[in-house]
């Protein structure tokens, strides 16, 4: 069934019990649709995020969604952010990723918070940590600015999904940066970059860091144009850092700071990444109602039925909705387990579910996207439509964070070998084995 013969609004093919302020905040999303709907096709070919999409969503309030009401913002929470970059999802993934990663930058803020409400930091921490939390919120929330979320980098480690080898030297009145990041969005969009580097005078873990790097600083530059296979209009090229400035104001330097409050986190490190397994279902929703809406208005010259009433289609038909009916249950399941309040399973118990979760989720709405381009045959296998850019958005998918190999392995080692979730690692902890 589609959005136009059901009468919901988008969110709620993911979510059919929003709250009455989570419908809300739903609106505010599906109000924008129509014009990043327009801009998407221009916007995959010249691959780059639509000048004025930020302030578009920044007018309507969703730069704020997942940030507190008393730091300026909406109020939302995990199901909030979901149900968007799901709806934007329906209309350009690439639109969707970029407002993940500026929305995943929130936790780095409530994560902190909820780790000096836990009592996780000294008394000479805890004003340091706050005052970091609280910019980044106010940032988003009060400012309406965009952050650009970066951690990933291009070296891997055998024990962990993102190694950090940004190094943060002291300075006077501040710090020095110097590394890449290969994998961040809005890049040379956003207002600012947060960036996770390691103290090179602390070692393993607890050197993590977090700064957040206005977008003209000296020594900060795009790495690359991205030319990747999906999401192209994403502005997704990178950061490169060399002896880049950034003071202690924007600086959250407190060695152990960082990892204390991602132990706050109901799930992944991040603590919101369901948030972008989100984008590939609506991508996946939003092609399957492009499909069902070409082969159902399009006849057979000899009879006068719909294209989509013959046996071949409907065996994809039917093979489509289950697809997207699974990508759905996964997520739905996920969004339950880590927004739940009590929580239902032990942290544990939930990252072992995302690590199922995630591949299942992409390899699901890959599958929907594929359906829909057998349904609509060669004519509509075109590089820019829905048809071309669902193809391409939801392969990456595929092998974005992790892919369904590497989750189940995950998993496997978590359950036999009693090993912890890998997230994250520096270099030492690398060199010494550690994750």
């Amino acid at each position: 069934m589609t959005a136009q013969t059901t009468g919901r609004i988008t969110a709620e093919h993911l979510l059919p019990d929003l709250t009455e302020a989570e419908r809300e905040r739903a609106l505010r999303v599906e109000s924008v649709l129509p014009m990043i709907a327009a801009a998407a096709e221009a916007a995959d070919e010249a691959g780059a995020l639509p000048e004025g999409h930020l302030k578009l969503l920044g007018d309507a309030g969703l730069l704020g969604l997942v940030v507190p009401e008393e730091y300026g913002g909406l109020g939302g929470g995990l199901r909030d952010l979901a149900a968007t970059t799901y709806t934007l999802g329906t209309v350009c993934g690439s639109t969707a990723l970029a407002y993940f990663f500026h929305c995943s930058s929130s936790s780095r803020g409530l994560l902190p918070l909820a780790a000096l409400e836990a009592g996780l930091y000294d008394e000479e921490e805890a004003p340091v940590v706050r005052a970091f939390a609280e910019k980044v919120l106010h940032l988003m929330g009060t400012d309406k600015k965009a952050i650009g979320n970066f951690a990933s980098e291009a070296v891997k480690a055998s024990n962990a999904n993102v190694l950090i080898r940004t190094t943060a030297t002291r300075t006077e009145g501040g710090w020095l940066l110097n590394g890449e990041k290969s994998f961040g969005c809005l890049s040379g969009s956003a207002d600012y970059y947060l960036v996770t580097a390691r103290r090179d005078d602390v070692e393993g873990l607890d050197a993590l860091t977090l700064f957040l790097v206005p977008r003209l600083s000296e020594g900060s530059r795009p790495r690359a144009t991205w030319t990747g296979l999906g999401m192209r209009a994403s502005d997704n090229n990178g950061l490169v850092l060399e002896d880049c400035f950034v003071p202690d104001d924007l600086s959250l330097a407190v060695p152990g700071a960082f990892t204390r409050a991602t132990s706050m986190s109901r799930g992944s490190w991040v603590g919101n990444q369901i948030a972008i397994a989100a984008i590939y279902a609506g991508v996946a929703q939003g092609v399957w109602d492009y499909a069902m809406g070409r082969t159902m208005t399009a006849t057979f010259a000899d009879t006068g039925k719909p294209i989509a009433s013959s046996p071949m289609h409907q065996v994809l038909i039917g093979d489509g909705e289950q697809q997207l009916a699974e990508a759905h249950l996964w997520l739905r399941r996920q969004i339950e387990l880590e927004a739940s309040d009590p929580p239902i399973l032990p942290k544990e118990e939930v990252v072992q579910s995302w690590k199922l979760a995630k591949g299942a989720i992409c390899e699901h709405a890959h599958e929907v996207a594929l359906a829909a381009l057998k349904m609509c045959g060669t004519s509509g296998a075109l590089m820019g439509n829905t048809i071309g850019r669902a193809i391409r958005d939801t392969a990456m998918g595929l092998v974005q964070a992790f892919p369904a190999e590497r989750g189940k392995l995950d998993l496997a080692k978590m359950i036999v070998e009693h090993e912890g979730w890998a997230g994250l690692t520096t270099t030492d902890s690398f060199a010494k084995g550690k994750s």
